[in-house]
């Protein structure tokens, strides 16, 4: 008797659209029937990943348990899984037998994979030769070690079976295995073609899907998809995508769509039933007309944009544009679109009145509501003026700012700026101008303007300068050298400075309130007034300032002056004096050393000199006044010393160059080093240049006797070494 066993995957069955993709059951070892007693491993998995977490099995549709990753079974009987993620599984049947021969089949089968058939017996040593059957005819036989063949592609129609031949006993015995019909799994369900929304309205967009799917174990592959419009192909061909967008549809898109899967690296393909579209068709309604710019925000001279609009309506539509009291249309379009413009270039005063507009599509005009339409006047540039006290802005004053523009549709928003800051603002709200009162102070010099905004644009006056004069304050007078105490002679330079005022700034110095003099500062600042001071300038001294906006006077300064001193015309006269009396000194010592020294013999004495100690001198037998430096006081001294003070008027210090000789003293006659002003304790000496070299030079040989030639001037000799 023929037995037939039902291998393995039943043909799934086709999902509802929105289900979960179905889990897939497979077998560990991955063959169709067992000898009984031996155990098989069943795994559930689902469309991404073996599921690991609670699992339902079943067993001849009966829940078996819920158990999490495997499950091991010694039962024949048809068993099924769910996850979470995934709908029930397809049954697959998993026999046990008792038979000695049994023919296996590979597992799972899909459309287009090659079969790969076991012949197995229950002591393999025993079998000498294994044969395979299809439908009763022979397809080879192999030797003991070659127990296993391939059959591409199998038919669900074929029957499979094996013979193996055995020793039993001392005999040869042949075994045959009950016959086999493979039932090839789907690759990929057949596709069904869905639409979204399924009845769409015209002018709306329209997304096609292509529902399949692969089962987890054919990763392997992947699909293709292509949509058709009756016979038209549409988008751009095959796609990896299942789903078509089309943007919009219309009612002359109605039609019968259909679409086709195809499996990559495979020659299987599937076409879906054709899908009838039907696009609905929505009358026109909510017609509205729209003005841009806003109703009540026209401008004289702009464009006028009339915006006609429909709330709802499909396909094409008819807009026209009217204007009350005129029989034809201001203008006609027609367009699949809900809404559409009509422009009018430079509106003038006579386009205002009141408009309308209609929308057709095919069932009849729908006419809008009326909107009147007006027109404003922009605002000219405004005119500025500054209104001030008195002829001049000074500070403290209150000017009033008055801005107008002529023309200008109110209310006119008027904007004061001061060097472009704005200072505030005034609103006309029946036209005309406006005025801002400003508090003035020295930092509001400058340029004013100011901006006249009705909404219809900003319009700026021209530039207004204003210039806030300032009065001075209480200068602040000083000295400088900045001393309590001066001396008769000294140049003392009176500083008269007022922090704040307005240039120019005219500054009068007084001495006990009697006016000195006046110095002007035409940018501003201080000013200086220099003063040669003499015995009767001990006093007060101030000063004042006055910039044409009120004179003020600064507080007193006293300054006392002692002593006299020698003024610098006094000074220079005394020195040239000096020279010239040195100079006849000096010849007429020359003269005498000439006469008095012998011939080529340097170091003898001059006939008639005196000798002895050189230190040793006499007294000068001419006298002058005594004088003293401007910052020195006078001393009192003897009479026979007073007449015989001289001055250093000649004398170099610092000099190394330079022998001086002594021409009159007022104590000694020796010869010294030059001396400072600042000695004024000490007599005064005037000495005559005698010109020399230096020891070291090349005539150095000539200065012994130099000094020698001068015997008889007493203290040469520490001139010399000096």
């Amino acid at each position: 008797m023929l037995l037939s066993l039902l291998l393995l995957i039943l043909a799934p069955g086709r999902q509802p659209a929105g289900a979960l993709p179905k889990a897939l059951l497979l077998l560990e070892p991955p063959w169709s029937t067992f000898f009984k007693g031996e155990t098989v491993t069943l795994i559930c998995k689902d469309h991404r990943l073996v599921a690991w977490e609670s699992v339902s099995w079943y067993h001849n549709g009966n829940l078996l348990k819920r158990q999490p990753g495997e499950l091991e079974i010694k039962k024949s009987g048809y068993y099924s899984c769910k996850t979470q993620r995934s709908s029930r599984s397809d049954p697959v049947y998993v026999g046990f037998l008792t038979d000695w021969l049994t023919l296996q089949a590979s597992h799972p089968v899909f459309e287009g994979d090659p079969v790969v058939l076991r012949c197995r017996g229950k002591k393999e040593e025993d079998i000498m030769e294994k044969t395979y059957y299809r439908n009763g005819e022979e397809i080879t036989s192999d030797g003991h070690y070659k127990s296993n063949i391939t059959v591409y592609p199998p038919f669900d129609d074929d029957s499979y079976h094996c013979t193996a031949s055995r020793e039993y006993f001392w005999s040869e015995r042949t075994e045959t295995s009950k016959p086999v019909k493979i039932q090839v799994q789907e690759l990929f369900p057949t596709p069904e073609l869905t639409a979204s929304p399924s009845q769409p309205i015209e002018g709306s967009p329209m997304t096609l899907k292509c529902e399949t799917w692969l089962p987890p174990q054919t990763s392997r592959f992947r699909l293709q998809f292509c949509f058709f419009k009756e016979r038209q192909a549409l988008g751009f061909g095959w796609s990896n995508s299942p789903e078509l967008h089309i943007p919009t549809v219309w009612s002359e898109d109605s039609a019968s769509y259909w679409c086709q899967a195809r499996a990559t690296t495979s020659r299987i393909m599937k076409t879906s039933p054709g899908f009838q579209i039907h696009v609905q068709r929505v009358s026109v309604s909510g017609v509205s007309l729209e003005t841009e710019p806003p109703v009540g925000q026209l401008i004289e001279g702009e464009d006028l944009v009339l915006i006609c609009s429909a709330a709802e309506g499909t396909g094409t539509v008819t807009f026209s544009w009217h204007r009350e009291g005129s029989v034809r249309s201001l203008g006609r379009v027609t367009q699949r679109a809900l809404s559409a413009e009509l422009r009018i270039a430079s509106v003038r005063e006579q386009d205002a009145g009141r408009y309308y507009c209609a929308a057709d599509n095919t069932d009849g005009p729908i006419l809008s509501k009326r909107v009147r339409i007006t027109l404003r006047i922009p605002a000219l540039p405004p005119v500025l003026t500054l209104r001030a006290p008195g002829a001049q802005a000074v500070e403290g004053d209150v000017v009033e700012l008055r801005c107008e523009a002529q023309r200008g549709s109110p209310p006119i928003l008027y904007q004061f700026y001061h060097e472009n800051i704005p200072l505030g603002n005034s609103l006309a709200p029946s036209g005309g101008g406006a005025s801002f009162n400003l508090s003035l102070t020295a930092e509001h010099s400058g340029n004013y303007s100011c901006e006249a905004d009705n909404s219809l644009g900003v319009q700026r006056s021209e530039a207004v300068p204003l210039s806030v004069r300032v009065p001075v304050s209480h200068p602040v007078f000083t000295f400088k050298p900045a001393v309590a105490q001066a001396v008769v002679g000294d140049v003392v330079e009176l500083r008269c400075e007022a922090q704040r005022g307005s240039p120019p700034i005219l500054y009068w110095f007084y001495h006990e309130n009697v006016i000195l003099g006046n110095t002007s500062a035409p940018f501003g600042g201080g000013a200086s007034f220099n003063l040669s001071l003499t015995t009767e300038h001990s006093g007060n001294y101030s000063c004042g300032a006055d910039n044409g906006l009120g004179a003020q006077h600064s507080e007193a300064v006293s300054l006392s002056i002692t002593g006299r001193s020698m003024n610098k015309v006094t000074q220079i006269t005394v020195g040239v004096f000096g020279w010239l009396l040195s100079m006849l000194g000096l010849a007429a010592a020359a003269a005498l050393v000439g006469h008095v020294r012998p011939q080529g013999r340097p170091g003898v004495a001059a006939a008639g000199a005196p000798r002895g100690n050189p230190n040793e001198h006499q007294e000068p037998s001419w006298s002058g006044p005594s004088r003293t430096g401007p910052q020195w006081p006078m001393h009192s001294e003897p009479a026979a010393l007073m007449e015989l003070q001289p001055v250093y008027s000649n004398v170099i210090p610092g000099d190394d160059s330079l022998v001086y000789s002594q021409i009159r003293s007022g104590q000694h006659t020796e010869v010294c080093s030059p001396r400072t002003h600042k000695e004024a304790e000490e007599p005064a000496v005037i000495y005559s240049e005698v010109k020399m070299e230096h020891p070291d030079g090349p005539a150095g040989k000539d200065w012994k006797d130099a000094a020698e030639g001068y015997e008889n001037v007493p203290g040469i000799s520490l001139a010399l070494d000096h």
